[in-house]
């Protein structure tokens, strides 16, 4: 009849929707305890370079004579880690918008989104392979949000590849049962232990030596938190020698 009220819903159903509100908080909670665990622990590593070796710089200064060329590679040493301390702040600053972003959801063309993260990589993206598939389903994202994720992911990739000959990068992408995508960014780089995979998308944390491949282990956590606000899985396949794949379960348009 119009104007009937709704059925209320049944215990059990209260109760699932209970339970699935107090994981929520758990996952939140736990989520807020690494990110500060990671930033207490993390950034004072550069940290400690900067005091300590300031500190054996000025002793060497205060030689008779001063001992200039060791207290030029202390120096270096010290520029490097507040480099590195400022890219630390840069991604916790990024993720940390990521996650409090008004979300504006909409239909997006994920092929066009693509091909626009790829064209965002400027001259980095020259002399790759670029395999996109010719039809990709629509996705309900953020475009912002999505755009940030699609960089960070090509990018990635890009960087993993480089020493391949030539680097080879493949976006595909398909819809699944259920209204969901499947997206994966495979490469053909360096790749790594694939049982240290979850290790990948925490704050600040490598698997590969600063010394190998540059940045400070925060682009994958800033996908992580972008595809979690949408719903979305993020994950990845890899194994040493063999390159990576990037894959994502996203909700369709």
């Amino acid at each position: 009849m119009p104007g009937d009220m709704p059925a209320p819903a049944s215990p059990a159903a209260l109760q699932a929707e209970l339970a699935a509100a107090r994981q929520q908080i758990a996952d939140l909670a736990a989520a807020q305890e690494a990110f500060l665990r990671a930033v207490s622990h993390d950034l004072r590593a550069p940290l400690r370079h900067v005091t300590s070796f300031g500190a054996l710089v000025r002793e060497l200064l205060q030689e008779q004579p001063p001992q200039l060329d060791e207290a030029l590679q202390f120096l270096a040493t010290m520029e490097s880690s507040a480099r590195r301390m400022g890219l630390m702040i840069d991604g916790l600053q990024a993720i940390s918008r990521a996650a409090r972003a008004p979300l504006r959801l909409q239909a997006v063309d994920l092929r066009a989104a693509v091909q626009q993260a790829r064209v965002a990589l400027g001259s980095a993206a020259d002399g790759a392979q670029w395999h996109i598939d010719a039809a990709m389903p629509a996705l309900r994202a953020d475009p912002e949000l999505l755009a940030q994720l699609l960089q960070q992911l090509l990018a990635n990739a890009l960087k993993f590849a480089r020493g391949a000959a030539p680097p080879r990068i493949a976006i595909q992408a398909q819809g699944a049962a259920g209204a969901r995508v499947h997206i994966s960014v495979q490469d053909n780089g360096v790749g790594f232990d694939a049982t240290r995979a979850q290790q990948l998308f925490g704050v600040f944390q490598r698997l590969h030596r600063e010394s190998d491949f540059e940045g400070v282990g925060a682009g994958l956590a800033l996908c992580q938190a972008i595809a979690q606000r949408h719903g979305a899985s993020l994950g990845a396949t890899a194994a040493p020698g063999a390159g990576c794949s990037m894959r994502l379960d996203w909700p369709a348009a």
